[in-house]
């Protein structure tokens, strides 16, 4: 299952984190309502599923969902922080999430 989230397409999006490895990449947090997803969030991680598993804006999801909260992820391997943070920054202009302003 994928989700296309700008350019990027992400694996996912999943129910609970799971599915998720604790890998590099960059994290979607995506609100499930109305047969349709709305992004709540965006970040990067060195470690994705430890990072969503921890994350200080949870509350701020929940805030900001009043359908089921889903995650989806772009492993970024070959990448270093600055390419996670750019693709991070290039989907957060885009779609201008509520929670996680940079």
């Amino acid at each position: 299952m994928s989700i296309t989230i700008g350019q990027y397409t992400f694996e996912g999006p999943y129910a609970n984190t799971d599915s998720l490895q604790d890998r590099s990449g960059v994290y979607a947090i995506l609100c499930h309502s109305d047969n349709a997803y709305s992004l709540v969030d965006v970040g990067e991680s060195a470690t994705v599923k430890s990072r969503v598993d921890t994350h200080d804006r949870k509350d701020c999801w929940s805030r900001n969902c009043t359908g089921t909260l889903n995650v989806a992820v772009l492993y970024t391997p070959d990448a270093q922080q600055s390419g996670r943070m750019q693709i991070e920054q290039e989907i957060r202009d885009q779609y201008g999430p509520p929670c996680g302003k940079r």
